[in-house]
């Protein structure tokens, strides 16, 4: 019977087929685990009332249906980024700056209090700022009297808090530090007494650049010189187990890597140009020479090469270590390197 479009006829014609639809796919689903004469009569019959009576009785509505909708959806949409994240792209956050200036770990400046302006201060204006830079201005002062406890961290922070106020800590990026002494540049170092709102550090912190690292990109290529690897750090002797660097690779298997006059050579030819022009000279560290690069390991070093602990000072990178390599950098968003990853 035919009914006119958007009219209460149409409506409940609509009604009907979706009932009568639902009634045969749990016939579909259920048939073989339990007879269901009733509902198949139901059905042959087109009586929607009696096959919605049944599906009631049968399959019952359950509590929060809504929740548990959303809930679904919210399982179905986390197993899909995790499988995204596990076989294609993989955020990772640069924790150092060891690859300067062509990707920026977590840094930080100095700073007075009366440096602080409307949108460092402002609720809603400092994490608007936060948002687009990712640059945080800190005021940090002890809330008790105590002793200054300084641990570092796996993320290019040491955090820092009084002895006696453990719950009130600041993460400061290392580089606010003095090398050997764990001092702050200007401050106090580990252990030394502090008093009830005095300042400990003063400065602005920005968070280091995040990127995605391509996990797919080297089933379809070998790794070579000039990638920018991530890699995991279990296994290799010398380095914080557990976590992830990211260097570039200037060595593959096979390959004699040295480092001579500023300059890396690759199987004696210069590949200087495999980093950005801007980039200072490679320096040699305690690295004996040349190296010959075995069957299954890749030699990685920071564009920063006075400034990176890399396989100069470690050995290399074993394959299985390898993780994917640099694709490009999403955040901040106002950041000039923004984009690929060079």
């Amino acid at each position: 019977m035919f009914a006119l479009p958007f009219t209460r006829a149409a409506k409940a014609r609509k009604l009907e087929k979706a009932t009568l639809a639902a009634a045969r796919t749990f016939l579909w689903s259920h048939e073989d685990l339990m007879p269901l004469p009733e509902l198949k009569a139901a059905i042959a019959a087109r009586d929607a009332e009696g096959c919605a009576r049944l599906l009631e009785k049968l399959d019952p509505p359950k509590s929060c249906q809504f929740l548990r909708e959303w809930l679904d959806v919210f399982v179905v949409s986390i197993s899909v980024a995790m499988a995204f994240r596990a076989y294609f792209y993989e955020p990772f956050n640069i924790p150092t700056g060891s690859m300067r200036p062509t990707l920026h770990g977590n840094w930080s400046a100095p700073a007075k209090p009366s440096d602080a302006r409307a949108w460092d201060v402002t609720p809603g204006l400092k994490q608007l700022k936060w948002l687009l830079t990712g640059e945080t201005f800190v005021d940090f002062k002890a809330s008790a009297s105590g002793t200054l406890v300084v641990r570092p961290t796996q993320t290019g922070h040491n955090a820092v808090w009084v002895s006696s106020a453990p719950n009130r800590v600041e993460m400061i990026p290392t580089d606010a530090f003095e090398r050997g002494t764990g001092k702050l540049i200007g401050g106090k170092g580990p252990g030394e007494p502090v008093r009830a709102g005095e300042r400990i550090w003063c400065g602005r912190k920005v968070v280091g650049d995040f990127l995605f690292v391509n996990r797919w990109l080297w089933n379809f290529r070998r790794p070579r010189v000039g990638d920018v690897m991530i890699f995991s750090t279990t296994g290799i002797d010398g380095l914080q187990q557990g976590t992830h660097y990211i260097k570039r690779m200037c060595g593959t298997p096979g390959d004699e890597v040295a480092i001579r006059e500023g300059k890396l050579w690759v199987n004696g030819v210069s590949r200087d140009a495999v980093r950005p022009a801007n980039c200072p000279p490679f320096s040699a560290g305690p690295m004996p020479g040349a190296v010959r690069l075995d069957g299954a390991h890749y030699f990685a070093c920071g564009d920063n090469s006075p400034e990176s602990f890399d396989s100069r000072y470690w050995g290399a990178v074993p394959a299985s270590n390898l993780r994917g390599v640099a694709g490009g950098v999403f955040w901040p968003l106002v950041n000039k390197r923004w984009g690929t990853v060079k």
